[in-house]
């Protein structure tokens, strides 16, 4: 067996069994595994995001020009609340919150999408997942070129499913950073058209950001886990632990540059009715050096808003995801396959 064959049995298998036990085609099998995760995905970060509403607007200020100097987490905290203790929540409105399940479902798809997509057109296995986890990784060399082509799905959906999670959210975000009013003030003094206006503002920070969360949550987390962690202490509670540790010292160090940049634009844009990359960030260098980027309270601000949903959001993948994905298939096939795909004759 080919070593990339070797390392993809347990997922094939386990579509297998799905499939054999359903009586539904593999095709059929797949899809609703992949809604089903991708709409649990969906509800999870609306919970997340909503519950974390006010260590988000703390955030938000501390990764933008408007604290600054000495006790920037207390100027934060105090911005956030100077409407009082439900202040934070309000600026979240419907399209937030469809905009949350928006952007972590389509995350979750999309990145199932790309993935799946570029192994089988490249002839490697996918991303490791749910139960893979677990298991011992495989001790077989892989040629050079099953590397290379790996390597290269692996770099590309990522960025693929990040840029489609950012078309869908980020004008939203924009829209809980400025509030209502003033966000409509900035988007017509920027009087951006078309893709631009439905991307919305900084759209190029919060594309980069959400690159490094996305290999963070979906590919450098379970593949470290799979091929590094000793294998005598995996398991669901070390995941747990290993997904939020990932999340806050790797992921969101780097992160948290990309965030600033993305406050800062924002900021730039309301003042000067125009976005200039090269301008914000030399302005920021001259003002407050490498602070203006990245600093202690940044990165623990970027944390608390992150780590609640993005830092177990690997555990919630491999490891809760996986015990409703029969009682989905089985609601499809008695609901929707049975009564109405079989007499159309799809079939094995």
């Amino acid at each position: 067996m080919a070593p990339s064959q070797e390392e993809g049995t347990l997922q094939r298998h386990a579509t297998e069994m799905h499939s054999d036990s359903t009586g539904m085609p593999h095709t059929v099998v797949e899809s609703t595994l992949v809604t089903y995760r991708s709409v649990g995905i969906g509800i999870f970060g609306v919970l997340m995001r909503y519950a974390g509403m006010p260590l988000e607007k703390i955030a938000l200020y501390m990764n933008s020009s408007q604290v600054s100097g000495k006790n920037q987490l207390r100027q934060a905290i105090k911005l956030t609340f100077q409407q009082g203790p439900i202040g934070p929540y309000r600026v979240v409105g419907p399209s937030s919150l469809v905009a949350w399940f928006l952007q972590y479902s389509v995350m979750g798809f999309a990145f199932q999408f790309f993935d799946h997509s570029l192994s089988k057109m490249l002839g490697v296995k996918p991303v490791y997942y749910g139960p893979e986890l677990m298991e011992p990784p495989s001790d077989t060399p892989q040629p050079l070129d099953y590397q290379f082509k790996s390597t290269m799905a692996r770099m590309l959906s990522p960025i693929l499913a990040s840029c489609l999670e950012s078309q869908v959210s980020n004008r939203a975000e924009v829209q809980r950073y400025f509030g209502p009013e003033k966000f409509a003030q900035v988007e017509k003094q920027l009087n951006l058209k078309g893709i631009a206006r439905a991307a919305g503002p900084a759209f190029l920070p919060n594309a980069t950001r959400n690159v490094i969360m996305c290999q963070t949550t979906f590919l450098w987390t379970p593949t470290t886990y799979k091929l590094y962690f000793p294998q005598e202490y995996k398991s669901k509670s070390t995941l747990f632990w290993y997904g939020l540790g990932f999340n806050i010292f790797v992921g969101n160090v780097v992160a948290i540059t990309q965030q600033a940049l993305w406050g800062r634009t924002l900021d730039y844009a309301a003042k000067n009715g125009t976005i200039r990359y090269t301008a914000i960030i030399r302005e920021g260098l001259q003002k407050e050096g490498i602070a203006a980027f990245f600093t202690g309270p940044k990165w623990f601000s970027r944390v608390l808003m992150n780590c609640p949903a993005q830092g177990i959001l690997p555990w919630f993948y491999n490891e809760v995801l996986p015990l409703g994905e029969r009682t989905s298939l089985d609601f499809v096939r008695d609901c929707v396959y049975n009564p109405l795909l079989r007499k159309k004759g799809i079939q094995q």
